[in-house]
C-alpha cells in the first residue's frame, strides 16, 4: 500500500528482541509484474492464468471425491467455491489450500473455502509447534475467504493454524526489512471457525534460514492491514497480528470474535476491534480503537507513558450501534441457509446465537446464487426484483447496469471477494429508499468510463430508514485504481437515515495498474447525506479531495483511518479554495451535532514538492460536534499536515512525528 518509516514502542521493541534471539523469516507471494502500459478499464473476468484441470478440479465443490452429499442437493456455487468435510485428511486439506492461496495482488481469480462441521487436525503437537504432525497448516492469500459451516464457530475446530505473513524482503536478515512487510496484505478474510492454534512455517519459508511461520505455542499469526478482516471467531490460544520481525503492519480489523491468551499488535500501526473478548492485549503504535470488547484495555490516549511514550488506545465501553455480517451455514437438516443477524444498539462482547432473538434464517431456495461469467445485471436484478435474496460467488461481474436493490430487507452476500465492475460509467449497486438491507463481503472495482457513484445508498433528499432495522454494509471495499484504471467521483454516497457502515475500505489505489494524478480519479471515498448515520471502522484513502464528507445530523464514527494521497503534483494541484489541501475527514459547516472516536490521518507526499494540508480534520467548532483521540502521522515523502484538528494540534511536517489531540472542541 504504501513505503513507510515507523518507529517501534514499548512492548513491540521487546518483542522483536525475542524474536531475533529465536530467529525468524517471512515468506512472500509471487510478485506482481510492473505494468507495460496504462490500461483503460477491464470487462474480462480472468486475468491469471488458467489453473491445470487438476487444480481446477480440486477447487470445484463438484469433485465427486469431496464431501458425500446431503439429502439436500446444494445449489451450483461455480468452480471457485470448495467445501471440505471431516473424512479429508489432512494432508489433503493442506495440499488443497496449497493451490488456492498464491493470487497475485490484482489477480481477478477468487477463492471461497467452506470446512463443514466437525474436528480437522491433530492437538497432539500443541505445546511444541516445532514437531507437530498432524495439524491443518497452510497461509491465507489474496481473494481467499475461509468460513466454517457451522451454528457456531466451535462447530468447526481446526488443531493446526490459517495464517498470515509478512513479505520477505531480506530472507537472510529478516530484522532488516520492515518494508512493506504486511502493508500490502489485503482482501483476505477467515470466519466462523475455532482454532487450538498449532503453527510452523509451510512450503518455501521451512526452508529459509529464518523461517516466518514460527509462532509461539499456542500461537496463530494474522499479519494484516486493510480489508483483511476475522470475524466470528473463536481462538482458544494467543493471536499475533504483525511478523515476526517487527514488519510493517497498518489497519486491521477484529469483530464479534474471542481470543483468550494474547493479542501481540507489536507493529500494527492501528487496529480496529468491535464487540469482541480478549484476554490481554499488548501494544500498540498509533491508534487503537476497541468498542464493546470485553477484556479490552483502559483508554490511555495522549497520556504519558512510562520512557515518555504517549498512549495510542482508546476504549468505548459500548458499541452504540452494531450488526454482525451475514453467513452461510448448514443447518441439522443438510441444508444450506443463511443467518441475518439483528442489529443491537449499546452492545458489548461476542454475539454468536442463531436463535430468533438473535436474528433470521434464510433457506437458501430463497437465494438467487450468481455466478459471474453465467450472470449479468439484467439476470441478477430479475431475481432480486422477483424477491430472491442474492448471493454472489467468487469471481468477477461485468455491470452494465447497477444491480437495483429495492425491497426492503434484501440480503446481498459476496463469497470469496466477489468483485463488481460497472463497465458503463454506471453504479455498481444501487439501494433504494427502504430499510433494513444488508450487504456484505463484496469488492467494488471503478473502471471506465467514469462512474458518478459506485455504491449507493438511498436516493439524494428521500432520507428513509429505521433505527431497529438499519440498512447495513459490511467488509465493503472499493478501489479505484489497481487491477486497471478506474474513474469515479464518489465511492460511496449514504443518503438513507440510519444506515450502518461497518468495515469499509474505500482506496483510490496507489500501486497497481493505472495509478495516477489524472489517471485514477476520485474525489470522495464516503459521502454521508443521511442523518444518524454510524460507522464502525472507517478506512478512506488517498482521495483527491474531501475523502470523507459528513453532511447528515448525528452521524457517528468509531475509529477511521486515512492517508492524505501521495502524488498531487503541486500545491495549486491540491488546494480546497484558498485552504491548504483537502482535510480528509470533513463536517459540512451547517451540522449541528456529530461525533468521532479514535482517528488518525497520515502524510506522505511522495513527489519531492513541500506539500501542506491545513489540518486533517475540518469541522465546525460547536458544542455538539466532538472528537476525541485524533492524531497526524507523517509517513515520509515531503511537505505533511500543519494541524490535527482546524487549528488546534502540533504539525506532522518535514520529519517523523505524531502529535495527538485528546479531545475537541
Amino acid at each position: 500500500m504504501r513505503t513507510l518509516r515507523t518507529t517501534l514502542r514499548g512492548a513491540a521493541v521487546a518483542a522483536v528482541a525475542a524474536s531475533l534471539a529465536a530467529g525468524a523469516a517471512v515468506t512472500a507471494l509471487p510478485a506482481t509484474a510492473a505494468p507495460t502500459a496504462t490500461v483503460e478499464g477491464r470487462v474480462m473476468a480472468k486475468a491469471s492464468p488458467t489453473k491445470s484441470d487438476a487444480a481446477q478440479a480440486a477447487t470445484s465443490n463438484k469433485n465427486p471425491n469431496q464431501s458425500p452429499r446431503k439429502a439436500a442437493v446444494d445449489p451450483d456455487f461455480g468452480p471457485n467455491v470448495t467445501f471440505i468435510n471431516p473424512t479429508w485428511t489432512t494432508d489433503r486439506i493442506n495440499q488443497f489450500l496449497d493451490t488456492v492461496n498464491d493470487e497475485a495482488e490484482f489477480s481477478l481469480d477468487r477463492h471461497q473455502v467452506f470446512f463443514e462441521p466437525g474436528t480437522y487436525g491433530s492437538a497432539a503437537g500443541q505445546d511444541n509447534p516445532a514437531t507437530a504432525t498432524g495439524i491443518v497448516n497452510a497461509n491465507v492469500g489474496y481473494y481467499e475467504s475461509i468460513s466454517g459451516l457451522g451454528g457456531q464457530p466451535g462447530d468447526v475446530l481446526i488443531n493446526g493454524a490459517l495464517h498470515v505473513e509478512p513479505v520477505v524482503g531480506c530472507p537472510n536478515s529478516p530484522w532488516a526489512c520492515g518494508d512493506p512487510g504486511s502493508l500490502t496484505r489485503f482482501w483476505r478474510s477467515m470466519s466462523n471457525l475455532a482454532f487450538n492454534p498449532i503453527q510452523r512455517p509451510v512450503g518455501a519459508d521451512a526452508g529459509l534460514p529464518y523461517p516466518a511461520g514460527v509462532a509461539d505455542p499456542h500461537q496463530m499469526r494474522w499479519a494484516v492491514s486493510q480489508a483483511a478482516p476475522m470475524r466470528r471467531v473463536d481462538i482458544r490460544g494467543s493471536l499475533t497480528v504483525f511478523g515476526r520481525y517487527g514488519e510493517f503492519a497498518s489497519g486491521g480489523y477484529l469483530a464479534n470474535s474471542r481470543v483468550s491468551g494474547t493479542i501481540a499488535t507489536g507493529s500494527q500501526q492501528q487496529w480496529f476491534t468491535r464487540n469482541s473478548q480478549v484476554g490481554v492485549w499488548d501494544g500498540g503504535v498509533w491508534n487503537m480503537v476497541f468498542s464493546g470488547v470485553q477484556g479490552a484495555p483502559a483508554t490511555d490516549f495522549g497520556q504519558v507513558l512510562p520512557n515518555n511514550a504517549r498512549g495510542v488506545k482508546t476504549t468505548v465501553a459500548s458499541t452504540p450501534v452494531s450488526r454482525e455480517a451475514p453467513f452461510l451455514f448448514r443447518g441439522t437438516d443438510g441444508e444450506l441457509k443463511v443467518f441475518v443477524p439483528n442489529a443491537r444498539t449499546n452492545s458489548q462482547g461476542v454475539d454468536w446465537g442463531t436463535g430468533a432473538a438473535s436474528g433470521r434464517t434464510i433457506p437458501i431456495t430463497d437465494v438467487y446464487v450468481a455466478r459471474s461469467g453465467v450472470d449479468t445485471a439484467a439476470t441478477i436484478n430479475a431475481a432480486v426484483s422477483s424477491g430472491k435474496h442474492l448471493l454472489l460467488t467468487p469471481g468477477v461481474y461485468n455491470l452494465n447496469a447497477p444491480i437495483q436493490v429495492n425491497r426492503a430487507r434484501t440480503v446481498v452476500l459476496g463469497l470469496g471477494y466477489a468483485s463488481l465492475t460497472p463497465t458503463a460509467g454506471n453504479a455498481a449497486i444501487q439501494i433504494g429508499d427502504v430499510p433494513g438491507v444488508v450487504v456484505a463481503g463484496i469488492t467494488v472495482d471503478a473502471n471506465v468510463p467514469e462512474s458518478a457513484t459506485l455504491v449507493r445508498v438511498g436516493t439524494p433528499g428521500n432520507g428513509a430508514g429505521f433505527a431497529t432495522d438499519p440498512t447495513t454494509l459490511s467488509d465493503v471495499f472499493v478501489r479505484v485504481g489497481g487491477p486497471w484504471v478506474g474513474k469515479a467521483d464518489t465511492s460511496i454516497e449514504v443518503n438513507s437515515d440510519f444506515t450502518l457502515l461497518d468495515h469499509i475500505w474505500a482506496w483510490r489505489g496507489d500501486h497497481g495498474q493505472g495509478i495516477g494524478w489524472g489517471t485514477n480519479t476520485g474525489a470522495h471515498g464516503v459521502v454521508v447525506n443521511g442523518d444518524d448515520v454510524t460507522a464502525t471502522g472507517l478506512f478512506v484513502e488517498h482521495y483527491q479531495e474531501n475523502q470523507t464528507i459528513w453532511n447528515g445530523e448525528r452521524g457517528r464514527t468509531i475509529f477511521y483511518q486515512s492517508e492524505i494521497p501521495y502524488d498531487p503534483p503541486s500545491q495549486a494541484a491540491f488546494m480546497d479554495g484558498s485552504r491548504l489541501g483537502y482535510a480528509s475527514y470533513r463536517v459540512a459547516d451547517n451540522v449541528t451535532s456529530h461525533e468521532a472516536i479514535g482517528l488518525g490521518v497520515y502524510s506522505f507526499f511522495n513527489q519531492g514538492v513541500d506539500i501542506r494540508v491545513e489540518s486533517g480534520i475540518q469541522t465546525p467548532n460547536r458544542p455538539n460536534v466532538r472528537f476525541r483521540s485524533m492524531t497526524s502521522v507523517f509517513l515520509n515523502g515531503s511537505g505533511g499536515l500543519n494541524h490535527v484538528i482546524n487549528n488546534t494540534g502540533a504539525p506532522a511536517v518535514g520529519s517523523f512525528a505524531s502529535p495527538q489531540v485528546i479531545a475537541y472542541p
